[in-house]
Formats: C-alpha cells, structure tokens, sequence
C-alpha cells in the first residue's frame, strides 16, 4: 500500500512506517543466523567458522546493494513526496538497468577473486575449502540478492514497508527449510547452507519484481508537476536518464563508499581474528551474527527516518523533522534496551544456540564479545537514527565523516589492544568508535536540522 509520510502525527506515522521495515530485516537476520546454527549443529564448529570467515566478504557485495537502496529510496522519496510522478518512473528504471549491468559486472569479478580474497583474510587451511565454496556460491546469487534490495529501498520510498515483509517472511521460513533439507538431511554441509540462500533469495527476487510492477501502475492514476504535457495527454517518462543517475549517484556513491569501508574494516578486524584459530573464529561468527542483528535493526530505523525526512523535505514539510527525529530515538532506545539487557546476562544461552559445548574456547568467545559490546547499542542507536536524518537531507558529507571516525578508529584499536589483550583486546574497540562516532553524528544531525529550519536545505 502506497502511503504518505507527509500527514498525520509524525510519531505514529513513523513506527507504522518504520516497524514492517524492522520485522522484514529481522526475518532476514533469522536466516542469515540460521545459516550459522545448521551449520555449527548438523556441520560442526569447523562448518559454522568457514561460514564466518567468509562473511565479511561477503558484506562487501552486501554494501553494494544497501549503498544503491539508500540512494534510490530517498531520491524517489522526494520524488514522491512533491508528487513529481514522472520523474519517479523515470529514476526506477534508470536504477533497474543500471543495477543489472553492476551487480552483473560484480558477480563477474567476485567468482574470478574468491581464492584469493580468502587467503588475503589469513582464513586457515582447515576451513579454507569450505569458505571458499560457500563465498562462490553466494556471489553467484549476488545479482538476485541485489536487485530484492533495490526493489525493496523502491518499495520503502512509496510508504509500502509492508510489501517487502510479506517476501522477507517467506524468504527466510524457505531459506531455513532448505538448510534443514540440504543440511541435515542431504548432508551438503557448507555448500548446503549456501544453495538453501541462493534459491530463498531468487525466489524473493522474482516475486518482489512482480509485486513492485503492480505497484508502480498505482502511481499512473497520480498528476503530478511535470507528468502532464500541454495538450492534456500524459507525457511517457524515459527510461533512462544520464541527470537522474547522477543525482542518485550523489547518495549512492558515498552510501555504497561507507558500507563498502565498513565492510573492508570489518576485513581487516577478520583477519587480525583468524589469526587466533578455529575456535575463536567459530565463537566471533556466531556472537557477531547477533551482534548485527541488532544493528542492522537500528539501522533500519535509520532508513526510515531517511525516507521519512526525504518524503518531507520534497513535501515542504519541514518542520516535520526534528519530530520525526525524536520519535526515532524512543523506538531505537527502547529496542536498544532490551537487547542490551537480553545480550548482556543471557550471552551464554544465546551462543548456545549455535554452538553445543558450553565451556568451550568458542563459547567463552562469543559470550565475552556480547558482554563487551552489548551496553553500547544505547550509543550507537543514537548514532543511526541521526544518520538517518543526515542521509534524507543529502548531508553525505557529515554522515561519512562520522561512519569512518567510527570505523577507522575500531580498527586501529583492535589492533593496538589485541597486543596486551589478546582478542578481548579486538572486543574493546567497539564501544569506543561507537561513542565517538555518535558524538559527532549528533552534533551534525543539529547543524543539518538547524539549517533546513532555515531554509537553507530543501
């Protein structure tokens, strides 16, 4: 369903909005922490650390697709919010082709440079195979898993955050089926987990596709400023244009630049974490799922703010926005709260689903890295809501210089506290790139609110 953002009590606007939104990505960390726990109970703790090694590889690919899904929903959010239907039509199937020829050109390369991505993270030869076989496959699918993003920041800019749950829900109930199939019954073991993903998310892909078609013809019974041409007849939008790329491209290309560096930190930190044997990448793997879920969660929250601010800002409704920041941050601290309380005393019950050896080296590793980092998402969701204003606004500048604060910092001191503290050492960085970051995040959030109360931002 199409829905304004710009009307109605910017509280209850926003978590209608941004709830569905929340549930989809939660769907989706099922299955990708699913992945992990087929494999660590039906594979063994060698299958669940292949599976981890390769995971922030794969979020490079991931930070591709998340960049392009920022950057064409808050455009088309704009486009939407000042009714400018024709030049909406037009920035979808410019994105669509665009999207196609990337994540197409992407696949390419990442199946001719898997080998040699895994042995650039240090991954140990007893898990290398494997890794190296569930990272083929999965790049194999990129272009499914890249086109269901875009769709889904497409479906998102028209106020439909329902749609893309009702596919993330089959999605991730198919994906865990196949890993029981292929897993525990077939014994495929690691290539079992990645093919269980393949075929869940191409399914999700096709259909959200079709879904989105449908939805798009909603907007033929809309005029807008410029859809009309002087005789009355409905000028036919282009499908390409070189301008609407490039204003896309503004939020794109520093979005995709940010999670591809997050991504390329998150590298480097796996490196220095493989450095320490199987049993410690098995722990990180799994606490780091959690971990992300919960993150990924919060920045979800930020992607609705960003649409919810775009829709606005393109409306004129500018003083929409510092109560829409503020919902924001009530919803992110009070998730924040309970993830904090749920990671932090009960970590070990949590690992557990993952891994069966309670007092194992991989066990003690997860569950120090949770009670580490697990007070500090009422920091960081702090940080993510107000990004989400920033990345509205187009302020790509000041989100940027927060986000690589954030990750520069993380990794240096991993690696500089992993000398005296060994991998705890690794866990201490966090808190600290999150507080600075969200220091700066939120400095910047007032100076960008300040000038688009002054007119200064439209």
């Amino acid at each position: 369903m199409i829905q304004d953002l710009t009307t109605g009590d910017s509280g209850r606007v926003l978590l209608g909005y941004t709830v569905p939104m929340f549930i989809s990505v939660a769907f989706q960390q099922i299955y990708n922490i699913a992945d992990s726990m087929i494999a660590g109970r039906f594979a063994g703790e060698d299958a669940l650390a292949a599976v981890g090694a390769s995971y922030p590889i794969t979020m490079i690919f991931m930070a591709v697709a998340v960049g392009c899904n920022i950057g064409c929903s808050v455009i088309i959010s704009q486009l939407f919010g000042a009714k400018r239907y024709r030049e909406l039509k037009t920035a979808v199937s410019t994105v669509m082709l665009v999207g196609f020829v990337l994540s197409a050109l992407l696949t390419a390369v990442g199946l001719v440079t898997t080998a040699p991505m895994m042995r650039a993270i240090r991954t140990p030869g007893n898990i290398f195979a494997d890794g190296a076989l569930y990272l083929r496959i999965y790049i194999g699918g990129f272009v499914f898993l890249f086109l269901y993003n875009v769709v889904t920041g497409m479906f998102n800019s028209l106020g439909d955050s329902r749609t893309p749950l009702y596919f993330l829900i089959g999605s991730s109930v198919g994906n865990i089926l196949l890993d029981l199939l292929f897993v525990a019954v077939f014994h495929w073991g690691v290539a079992g987990v990645a093919w269980a993903t393949f075929l869940a998310q191409g399914a999700a892909c096709v259909l959200a596709l079709m879904a989105f078609r449908v939805r798009l013809r909603q907007v033929d019974g809309r005029a807008g400023s410029g859809d009309i041409r002087k005789g009355g007849a409905q000028a036919k939008p282009p499908v390409f244009s070189g301008a609407m790329l490039g204003k896309i491209a503004l939020v794109a290309v520093p979005s995709i630049l940010q999670q591809s560096f997050v991504s390329v930190g998150n590298i480097f930190i796996q490196s220095l974490v493989n450095s320490y044997g199987s049993d410690v990448i098995a722990g990180y793997s799994a606490a780091v799922k959690l971990n992300t879920f919960v993150i990924t969660g919060f920045t979800t929250f930020g992607n609705g703010v960003s649409g919810f601010v775009a829709q606005n800002l393109g409306a004129g409704r500018t003083g929409r926005i510092r109560e829409c920041f503020r919902a924001g941050i009530k919803i992110a601290l009070t998730v924040a709260a309970c993830f904090a309380v749920l990671y932090f005393f009960a970590g070990g019950a949590m690992m557990r689903l993952f891994l069966e050896d309670a007092s194992g080296t991989a066990m003690q590793t997860g569950r120090l890295f949770l009670q580490i980092v697990s007070p500090f998402y009422l920091v960081v969701s702090l940080k993510l809501i107000a990004d989400g204003v920033l990345r509205g606004a187009e302020a790509m500048r000041y989100f940027m210089v927060s986000t690589f604060t954030d990750l520069i910092l993380r990794v240096i001191l991993a690696y500089l506290l992993s000398a005296p503290f060994g991998s705890a050492g690794i866990w201490l960085s966090w808190p600290v790139g999150w507080g600075v970051a969200a220091a700066l995040s939120l400095l910047f959030y007032h100076r960008v609110a300040g000038r688009i109360e002054a007119g200064q931002i439209r």
